[in-house]
């Protein structure tokens, strides 16, 4: 019986190092994840309803996109270079309450404060999605793993986004969204509880020192300008829906039904790994994102836009856990795996930075040639890396 079965049996989550926890230990770290990016399921709406408050500007909304994602990147790479993973449930609660704080903050604050107090939510998440990074990267089956949090991450900011949609929005705007995510992250304070104190330090014989090779850099960089399009395309969706002669309502419900597309990808990609090739993954996920963008760029039906956005949604879900081998195949030694979240993140703060350029008044369709453009870029770069690639003598080719 191998180690993983005895795992099996024992209901606990094995580790590669360490002690195997147990499934509540898991659960609680991984809860500790979902609520770092919860807000951020929600956030094009929030960042829209801003808007439609004349609290912020278009361009307002990608410069706020971008701190926010760009703060949580850099915090997230600086924990698992600084921090070691000790004392995980004293982070874990004081990180909810120090995030609620700021989204309370957040429900009142004109445009400079808003853009100051999400940089510093930003950074708490961060830290805060350190902690299930950590537990995942640590596990004999890392990508299952990852696999359920993708999916617990989708539902749980799918049932945020239908009460904004339903009841919380339309009621009191964007100051009751951001009250209503601070009491959700306060809550977050509950899993906390329940993840482990700490985790085992990486065995140092095991583990890979230096910076990744050049092909290493080259799949993080394809990785960023991959990811920069769908983030610029995400933030501007309710002034997208505005621009298509559509009303806020129709892009709330566009985001929740997205979500739970999002929660069928995610799934779908966990059911698939290792059964599919990540290249051809590439291929069909970017042709179905420029034919959603092209349908945004057009004055369409409400329900051809909440279904074009909800497959955008399942194809980008469905895409990113490949980003994962994608890395691997360009950099065997997986230095660049290790890094490809804080790529992934960065890209994420990249794309609505570029799309605060983009926008020209109150016309925001530039976003679209934008995420276009990236997109393009990004795929063009891991072609050429996985066309270009050489596998070690007796493994066979990643694709």
């Amino acid at each position: 019986m191998t180690e993983h079965e005895v795992a099996a049996q024992e209901g606990v989550v094995h580790e590669v190092v360490g002690r195997s926890l147990t499934g509540l230990e898991s659960a609680g770290a991984l809860g500790v994840g979902v609520n770092s990016l919860l807000a951020l399921g929600v956030m094009p709406v929030l960042l829209g309803a801003l808007a439609a408050e004349h609290r912020l500007t278009d361009a307002d909304i990608g410069k706020v996109a971008a701190v926010e994602v760009l703060t949580m990147g850099v915090a997230t790479a600086l924990a698992g270079i600084l921090l070691k993973p000790q004392r995980l449930k004293l982070i874990g609660v004081a990180g909810s309450l120090l995030l609620a704080i700021a989204n309370f903050a957040t429900a009142r604050a004109d445009a400079t404060g808003i853009l100051a107090v999400r940089g510093v939510a930003g950074v708490v998440e961060g830290v805060l999605l350190w902690i299930p990074v950590a537990m995942i990267s640590r596990t004999i089956t890392p990508e299952r793993w990852a696999g359920v949090f993708f999916t617990a991450q989708s539902f749980s900011q799918l049932l945020l986004a239908v009460a904004f949609a339903v009841w919380i929005m339309p009621i009191g705007g964007a100051t009751a969204g951001f009250l209503a995510v601070a009491i959700c992250a306060a809550a977050g304070a509950t899993p906390a509880l329940a993840c482990p104190s700490r985790l085992a330090d990486l065995n140092p014989g095991e583990a890979i020192a230096g910076p990744p090779p050049f092909r290493g850099w080259v799949a993080l960089g394809g990785t960023l300008i991959f990811v920069a399009g769908g983030g610029a395309v995400a933030v501007y969706l309710q002034p997208l829906a505005l621009e298509a002669g559509l009303g806020a309502d129709v892009a709330r419900t566009a985001l929740w039904v997205s979500l739970a597309a999002q929660v069928a990808g995610a799934a779908a990609a966990t059911a698939m790994a290792g059964r599919i090739r990540w290249h051809t993954v590439f291929l069909i996920g970017s042709a179905v994102s420029l034919f959603v963008w092209w349908l945004f760029a057009q004055r369409i039906p409400a329900w051809l836009f909440v279904g074009a956005n909800a497959l955008s949604g399942l194809a980008a879900t469905f895409l990113a856990p490949f980003l994962v081998p994608m890395t691997i195949e360009a950099d065997p030694s997986r230095r660049a795996a290790m890094q490809s979240g804080a790529a992934q993140l960065l890209g994420a703060a990249a794309g609505p930075a570029l799309a605060a350029l983009a926008v020209n008044g109150e016309e925001v369709h530039g976003v679209l040639w934008l995420a276009a453009v990236t997109m393009f870029g990004g795929l063009a770069i891991v072609s050429w890396l996985h066309f270009t690639h050489r596998a070690p003598r007796g493994e066979p080719a990643r694709s």
